[in-house]
């Protein structure tokens, strides 16, 4: 597990995939870097689908870093024992002071 304060770390629930994409988005715009993106049970696929639509139309170079799945017990108000699996996936973006290499039709220039 990543240390919070060193990470930005997005939640996911039941919103719209295109949220958690923005928010991925905003936290890597401020500097943050890896992010988290968190599920628990249903929320699970959703970020998965965030993770892949953040990595296939907004950030071509992403890296996925670590993919952690695990299950979080906790008790039921009526004193009930439960529990749900999650799952946390860290990605980071690329430095942008990494240079690419230069293309052919740049070359001579």
């Amino acid at each position: 597990m990543q240390d919070e304060t060193s990470a930005g770390t997005v939640l996911v629930g039941k919103k719209p995939i295109m949220n958690y994409v923005v928010a991925c988005l905003t936290l890597f715009n401020s500097g943050k870097s890896p992010v988290i993106v968190r599920g628990r049970g249903y929320a699970i696929s959703r970020a998965v689908d965030t993770v892949e639509l953040l990595r296939n139309a907004f950030v071509k170079n992403l890296e996925i870093q670590s993919i952690n799945i695990g299950t979080q017990q906790f008790t039921m108000p009526d004193d009930v024992e439960s529990s749900t699996s999650t799952i946390e996936i860290v990605i980071s973006k690329p430095s942008s002071n990494t240079r690419q290499p230069a293309s052919p039709e740049n070359k001579g220039r």
